[in-house]
């Protein structure tokens, strides 16, 4: 950090290309430990074909990471297959995954590889893995298990030699804690797992970062950008960045548009329209709107906790899903997770 607080006194940031001498495997930007650190893990994990969790908030860099692994393994040359588990609709997941046969449900005129097929020999990703369906997790199981997959609408099994890594920004323990993801399936994903620094963990990256996409956004728009004034960089490292390295990016992409000059300009409307999202775009927002025009009170809390406790119960535990608690209680599922969490609410002990 000395050298940085030395680069920071001088009265602009330059954009020399000294700054990126410390780049890290392949798009990965980064010089403090706790990066150094995280990709003294990958380079081991990628050595083996063991399976890999990915466990990080949104925009921390988790497909990086996966595609990090893949280039470093022996399975390179193969191909890298990916597939976001929240993307794709429940009823089409399944054929997605594992493919199915010629006139297996109505409209399959013909046969369909899946991904695990597709990805023979290398190796897939599971984006969001913690969105995968109750009703499929049994399934992938038992390919991890068995390492031989079955179409839908087939019968025979098709073996299938491939190296798993998965990624989610959700607490799976707290899933399976809470009945919304089977403890088995967690154990088998969870070998190795990796967690990424949010960004706001590792502010001396920010500027290495900041040098990086204001050069490819510089480019892209057909600019000549080459300082970023010392002000501006401390802003930056002082925010806590909720959407990490992903939000900062579109910082700086907003910063670049407005620039006129060599020199970033990041402009206090910048800041002004990330901190202060819509209420309809920003539940988060919401919700902490909703703490400052109720306070809560130990009454209002045990009131809340009662109602919580007996909707589940009603519901059987159901969380999200058909007949779910929440949807009864009329909030987000996350919503729900986050109040029983704070409330101290455990769907085992509610059954």
């Amino acid at each position: 950090m000395t050298d940085l607080q030395e680069s920071l006194q001088q009265e602009n940031y330059q954009l020399s290309e000294q700054l990126l001498s410390n780049l890290g495997i392949g798009d990965i930007i980064y010089q403090s430990q706790a990066m150094e650190d995280l990709l003294q893990q990958v380079d081991i994990v990628a050595k083996s074909d063991s399976t890999v969790l990915i466990c990080g908030e949104t925009g921390t860099g988790k497909e990086v990471i996966a595609r990090a692994i893949h280039q470093l393994s022996t399975r390179r040359d193969k191909p890298l297959v990916k597939i976001n588990c929240a993307a794709i609709p429940a009823s089409l997941l399944e054929s997605e995954l594992f493919g199915h046969d010629k006139g297996a449900f109505t409209g399959a005129i013909n046969t369909h590889r899946g991904r695990f097929e597709i990805a023979d020999g290398g190796t897939l990703f599971l984006d969001e893995i913690g969105d995968l369906p109750l009703e499929l997790q049994p399934k992938l199981l038992r390919v991890l298990q068995e390492l031989e997959i079955e179409r839908l609408g087939g019968s025979r099994t098709i073996p299938v030699n491939v190296r798993v890594i998965a990624a989610t920004n959700r607490d799976l323990w707290q899933m399976v804690e809470d009945r919304q993801f089977r403890s088995d399936l967690f154990y088998r994903l969870n070998v190795f797992p990796l967690v990424l620094p949010p960004l706001r963990d590792r502010p001396e990256d920010i500027p290495l970062l900041a040098k990086h996409f204001t050069q490819k956004m510089a480019r892209h728009m057909n600019r000549a950008i080459d300082a970023i004034p010392t002000e501006a960089l401390r802003q930056l490292m002082s925010w806590d960045w909720p959407g990490n390295v992903h939000e900062l990016e579109n910082v700086i992409e907003r910063a670049v548009l407005l620039t006129r000059g060599n020199s970033l300009n990041l402009h206090l409307n910048v800041r002004q329209s990330r901190l202060l999202p819509t209420l309809n775009e920003d539940s988060a927002l919401r919700s902490s709107m909703a703490q400052l025009l109720h306070p809560t009170t130990p009454e209002n809390d045990e009131e809340e906790r009662q109602r919580i406790v007996q909707v589940l119960r009603e519901t059987n535990g159901i969380v999200a899903g058909p007949r779910d608690a929440a949807t009864r209680l009329g909030m987000k599922r996350t919503t729900l997770l986050s109040r029983m969490q704070r409330l101290g609410i455990s769907v085992r002990e509610v059954l």
